[in-house]
């Protein structure tokens, strides 16, 4: 049998004292530890909040009222309000949990209304005994934690906890045959007998079937549709990479016209390769940050996109009057946190473009918090479009809790138009494996219930809280040090000076031609930055792309911050980037903010690299008689003298012209029909690979598309900059580097179109 830890809390003052009430309620706690629950007995709330976010570990709450603490005063009663207090607090979480009220001398009639009814039961000391009491307790204890788990979760602990002797596959057999080596007897004690007896085969009946979403799965997707706000869901164990591909194969035909974002995830790439559509971009705005701002709304209409198909060189034998896109794929949510209100781009697309996709795989937290409004796929009280159905593709193992590869497809149908899910389910065995990982799907039922408000609200709500202090923590620094150089963190300028205080959508929107963001003239109402996305922006470089005298390139601070524990999402020329998902807590960025101080501690006095970046040094011994700050003016001047932010900024919002489709060109792979080109002759090249610059790891090129001038000048600055700062090189996906063997030089290729 799985036991869990789920201890029933009791908070009375004089838990531990030896007066009558002492004795009393230490005698209840027997009784329950006699039946075989844990208790865990305190004397005071402590901070409350705080306090309150043990509901996640507690069976039941037990609250007395009979503490000198609580002695009315004169007007307040400071047992009711303390006991109110901590009530909301428990329940702004958890609608659930039982709590129980006990006293000797007060009685409910002591309660206002609106605390009884969040009450379990109120105990009135010695009138029952200690046995009668706990089984009571402990009753509704246990049936609050068995209706805890989501359907497929609990079947499969059922089915683990089961002991039924497994003869299919996997071969492991429920972790039996790792016990027959050292090795595995290592391997079985470090994930433990709970995810080897889970790790199970599509065979097992039970638990319901993912390739044609029967049982148990098939209840906890419909409970995740529901939780989503969404007609349907599937479960996805192989990353959004895989949903993204299966809403494209559900929705797209070869020689389709589709609309991308060309601020897209390289699996939307894939999926024109595979599908064999013809793309027309939609180009977002940047700034000289490197951060990619949103698409301009005006690009949305659908006068816009006729204009593109009509200059596209690639439908120049049809009239563009009369294509009707396929699909629009938007990213909702840049990887720096800028967000698109999609009812807007409903109302301008719903009845021209049949398939509104939103790649939601930053964004699955929104749902859940009144705080982003209409900045997501798909809301609760939202009119429906009346033709296009709308598609949300969520990472749930990003910002919720889902493990590793947890992924969903939500789907909302359209007043005239719904979803077939057998034919959706085509497309879905396409993609998926036929033995799926049961822990991911779990992972993703729990993820889902996880979210179910209030408690999901309650967790959005913290993080972004801890988010928002983080930030006036940042600037309180930056404050306190006056003239001095500090790190900014990338937002609006204004910021509400209050700890903890309520979070307010309208301090982040994106307003036109504001210094802040530099993405030009916005239209009113139609982007808002998440400030859970905090990008951190290091000294050396403006708006403006202007390099100062000395700088601080991001690559050398997230050196720094790895070797003291701290790792990070992204890593820019001058800015880095964190998030705050529902698992941060204060500890972990307070440590982000302690090291940094680490860092300008160690830069303004120019520690030297040995002493303060050991294990890098030990990697790249050329940097070890090297100080920290002339390393970081080394690359600063490298950058400067390649004037690489504006490179980079033109170069990627530069006219792209596709010279045939991706999937004709990416048929030359399979063909052997590729010539690997150097740098320097690419120029008017025709690209048969993805050409994707980490970071921030948005396609380039993709294949069918020339190489034009800033692109080489841009790999050309790469080539040099790589091979003078080894430890600190930029990652091209899709440039291959080849070492000559008998001199040791490197040499730069992109395969392409054989001439």
């Amino acid at each position: 049998m799985i036991r869990f830890h789920f201890p029933i809390v009791i908070i009375d003052e004089d838990y531990r004292s030896e007066n009558t009430s002492g004795l009393g309620i230490r005698a209840l706690a027997e009784a329950i530890q006699k039946e075989g629950m844990e208790v865990l007995g305190v004397t005071s709330y402590g901070d409350l909040s705080q306090f309150a976010q043990q509901q996640s570990r507690a069976s039941a709450f037990i609250l007395s009222i009979d503490d000198e603490e609580f002695t009315p005063g004169p007007d307040l009663d400071p047992a009711v309000l303390n006991l109110r207090k901590f009530i909301e607090e428990i329940r702004f979480r958890n609608p659930d949990i039982p709590i129980y009220v006990y006293g000797e001398t007060r009685t409910s009639q002591h309660l206002p209304n609106d605390v009884l009814r969040e009450l379990h039961g109120f105990i009135h000391m010695f009138e029952d005994t200690p046995e009668f009491v706990a089984r009571h307790i402990i009753r509704e204890a246990k049936s609050y934690l068995d209706g805890l788990a989501p359907p497929f979760f609990k079947a499969l602990m059922d089915y683990a906890a089961d002991g039924s002797y497994s003869w299919h596959c996997p071969g492991h057999s429920g972790g039996v045959a790792f016990l027959k080596s050292p090795v595995g007897q290592m391997f079985h004690q470090f994930f433990g007998e709970n995810m080897l007896r889970a790790d199970v085969c599509n065979a097992v009946e039970e638990l319901g079937q993912l390739l044609d979403h029967t049982g148990p799965v098939a209840a906890s997707e419909k409970n995740a549709a529901r939780i989503f706000n969404a007609d349907h869901c599937f479960f996805v164990t192989n990353g959004t990479s895989t949903s993204n591909k299966m809403v494209w194969h559900h929705t797209v035909a070869p020689g389709d016209v589709v609309v991308i974002d060309r601020n897209c995830h390289k699996s939307n790439l894939h999926a024109i390769i595979m599908c064999g559509a013809i793309p027309v971009f939609l180009t977002p705005t940047r700034n000289h940050y490197g951060i990619i701002g949103p698409i301009p709304e005006s690009e949305f209409s659908p006068e816009a996109i006729r204009a593109k198909i009509a200059a596209n060189p690639l439908l120049a034998h049809v009239d563009a009057a009369n294509v009707k896109p396929s699909i629009v794929t938007l990213t909702q949510s840049t990887y720096d946190g800028v967000l698109y209100n999609t009812e807007t781009i409903k109302k301008k697309l719903d009845g021209y473009i049949p398939t509104l996709h939103f790649d939601e795989a930053w964004l699955p937290h929104a749902a859940f918090h009144d705080f982003y409004g209409q900045f997501h796929a798909m809301g609760k009280n939202r009119p429906r479009p009346k033709e296009a159905v709308v598609y949300a593709t969520q990472s749930t193992h990003k910002l919720l809790a889902g493990i590793s590869q947890a992924s969903q497809v939500l789907v909302q149908d359209s007043q005239t138009v719904k979803l077939d899910k057998h034919l959706f389910n085509e497309a879905y065995l396409m993609h998926t494996s036929t033995s799926p990982q049961y822990s991911i799907i779990a992972s993703c039922d729990v993820a889902a219930a996880m979210m179910e408000p209030p408690g999901g609200t309650a967790l959005v709500e913290e993080s972004i809280k801890e988010s928002l202090d983080f930030r006036r923590a940042m600037r309180k620094v930056e404050a306190d040090y006056g003239d001095d150089w500090w790190f900014k963190v990338w937002g609006p300028d204004y910021l509400r000076a209050e700890e903890g205080s309520e979070p307010v959508s309208a301090d982040w929107m994106l307003h036109a031609d504001e210094d802040w963001h530099g993405f030009g003239a916005l239209a009113e109402g139609f982007n808002m930055l998440d400030p859970i996305k905090s990008t951190i922006i290091t000294p050396g470089l403006d708006m403006e792309g202007r390099f100062a005298a000395s700088g601080i390139p991001a690559s050398v601070v997230t050196k720094f911050l790895v070797e003291h524990g701290v790792v990070v999402e992204k890593t820019g020329l001058y800015s880095f980037f964190i998030m705050f998902t529902i698992g941060i807590t204060k500890g972990r960025w307070n440590t982000l903010l302690t090291a940094l101080q680490q860092f300008k501690d160690d830069y303004d006095k120019n520690a030297p690299m040995w002493r303060i970046l050991p294990e890098f040094c030990a990697q790249f011994p050329k940097y070890e008689r090297m100080g920290l700050r002339d390393l970081c003016q080394a690359i600063h001047l490298a950058y400067a003298e390649g004037d690489i932010a504006r490179l980079t900024t033109d170069m990627y919002l530069s006219n792209l012209q596709p010279a045939m489709t991706p999937t004709d060109a990416y048929a030359h792979i399979a063909q052997r029909k590729t010539e690997r080109v150097g740098i320097d002759e690419l120029e008017g090249r025709i690209t048969t690979s993805l050409l994707t610059p980490y970071p921030p790891g948005i396609p380039l090129l993709i294949p069918g598309e020339r190489f034009n001038k800033k692109i080489v000048d841009y790999l050309k600055f790469t080539r040099s900059f790589n091979a003078k700062f080894p430890g600190f090189a930029t990652d091209v996906h899709g440039l291959v580097h080849e070492i000559d063997e008998e001199t040791g030089r490197g040499f730069y290729y992109v395969d392409c179109v054989k001439q």
